[in-house]
């Protein structure tokens, strides 16, 4: 497929989830790693791992995103070599088998990315908003890819601990301003407005209570003048609030925040529990658009 077909696929979804001509999308997540801290390393075989994609795209997946590198708190890098290894015979194979799903590598290298772009993978999901790897933003550019711009506070290994833990005078307007401030800067480094997303980063270097602040005024994100994504699935927050503990389980905290972000203008939802998240998100969208939101 040429980049600007590829190009257009992209462009065509955000178009339609911002403008509300259709329900807003859903990420499917796919962790390569044996260490994930929602699926503990269960698709890290190459074959499982297609097949955990198939499903998903069965059950409504619009986009698929292939982990390789666990960014959970506490976690340690993985080297681009390791990354490559077991993330792009994953997106190769699902490119083969699903021409029409798009497909994301989360990754804060550009040397992965650059080889999940060349197996077929459309746009790069950085938790680092380009921060990381100082090649990211023109390799993006360069290929007509889409980008995934993440608030994150540290580091992955320290960023629920550094300092005595997360604390912001404004968590909202904090990362509403570094986003915009990631925005301008992929922006500058030739990557279309349109091809990215914001992500405000829950439980990355946030508390609980800033994780459900976010939720509660993500409308304060629209300002940014591009599609936001949301991904709150299984998050320990989500544990903690319900109580239940093993991550696996938390499917019904995970559905609420869901559909309290539909409510609050999220364009893409990134879960882990497709087929039920299709349906709150079909659910919330109705409800949406009857308010006329």
């Amino acid at each position: 497929m040429s980049v600007m077909s590829k190009s257009r696929r992209l462009d065509d979804l955000l178009h339609d989830v911002v403008s509300g001509a259709r329900a807003p999308a859903i990420m499917g997540v796919v962790n390569v790693t044996p260490d994930s801290f929602s699926d503990g390393g269960r698709f890290i075989e190459p074959g499982a791992a297609v097949e955990h994609a198939a499903r998903m795209v069965a059950e409504g997946a619009d986009l698929i995103d292939v982990g390789p590198e666990s960014t959970r708190p506490g976690s340690d890098a993985v080297s681009t070599t390791d990354q490559i290894a077991r993330a792009v015979p994953v997106i190769a194979a699902i490119r083969a088998a699903h021409a029409d799903v798009l497909l994301s590598m989360d990754t804060q290298s550009a040397e992965v990315a650059r080889a999940a772009i060349d197996a077929g993978a459309d746009l790069a999901n950085d938790v680092s908003a380009l921060r990381t790897d100082g090649q990211m933003g023109e390799l993006i550019a360069e290929r007509g890819a889409g980008v995934v711009l993440m608030h994150m506070r540290g580091m992955p290994r320290t960023m629920q601990t550094a300092g005595g833990g997360p604390v912001y005078d404004d968590v909202v307007g904090e990362i509403v301003d570094f986003l915009r401030d990631r925005i301008e800067f992929a922006i500058g480094c030739g990557i279309s407005r349109q091809r990215i997303i914001a992500d405000p980063g829950l439980g990355f270097g946030k508390t609980a209570e800033h994780n459900l602040t976010l939720l509660r005024r993500l409308s304060a994100f629209a300002s940014l003048g591009v599609p936001l994504m949301v991904g709150a699935s299984r998050k320990s927050f989500v544990g903690r609030v319900t109580g239940v503990e093993v991550a696996a389980d938390r499917l019904a905290g995970s559905l609420a925040c869901v559909t309290a972000a539909v409510l609050g203008g999220a364009s893409i939802l990134r879960v882990h529990d497709v087929r039920a998240s299709r349906e709150a998100v079909a659910m919330a969208y109705a409800i949406r658009r009857e308010r006329g939101a």
